[in-house]
């Protein structure tokens, strides 16, 4: 009997090989493991196992994220910048204060990332119909009131003065 159970025992025990064998992350159900695979296999300098096909799709996921991280700054940008232009009496600090925010963010991000630069004027084409939707969104005026293209140049987008002076009000 003692025979029996040490041999059903040692039946379910994995061997020491498989229990040893890596697990090869996938990049379609594991991508987090993938990706920490494959940038120990480019440490390693192992780039003939390197999975080059989707590494390249990533690297360029990644740039697009930098154009869209743009895009989605000039929107918000534009945003208020219309309110600003079409709701004078309603305007507030906040407006000044997310004005001065996505200003810094643009410049930010084509500090780092120089080859954005020559793609401005199509993120500005682009964001601007985003901005437009949701100033008219937010503000009730239809969206045609506002202008079909933008009507800011880059230097009036990132340097116009937004300053919010508080109405005075009489007692």
């Amino acid at each position: 009997m003692a025979t029996k159970n040490a041999t059903r025992n040692r039946a379910t025990e994995p061997t020491p090989t498989a229990a040893k064998r890596p697990l090869v992350p996938d990049y379609g159900t594991d991508f987090y493991g993938w990706a920490l695979q494959q940038a120990n296999l480019l440490q390693e300098g192992r780039l003939s196992e390197i999975d080059t096909i989707n590494v390249a799709e990533e690297l360029i996921d990644l740039g697009n994220e930098q154009y869209d991280k743009l895009e989605s700054a000039l929107a918000v940008l534009f945003m208020h910048l219309l309110k600003w232009d079409y709701q004078p009496e309603k305007r507030a600090r906040s407006w000044e204060n997310t004005v001065r925010e996505q200003r810094r963010r643009v410049e930010r991000l084509l500090r780092k990332n120089p080859s954005l630069r020559p793609r401005t004027d199509e993120a500005v084409a682009e964001s601007y119909q985003d901005g437009r939707d949701r100033a008219s969104s937010e503000t009730d005026i239809a969206v045609d009131r506002f202008p079909p293209e933008c009507p800011y140049g880059w230097d009036e987008i990132m340097m116009r003065p937004i300053r919010y002076d508080p109405p005075v009000r009489s007692r």
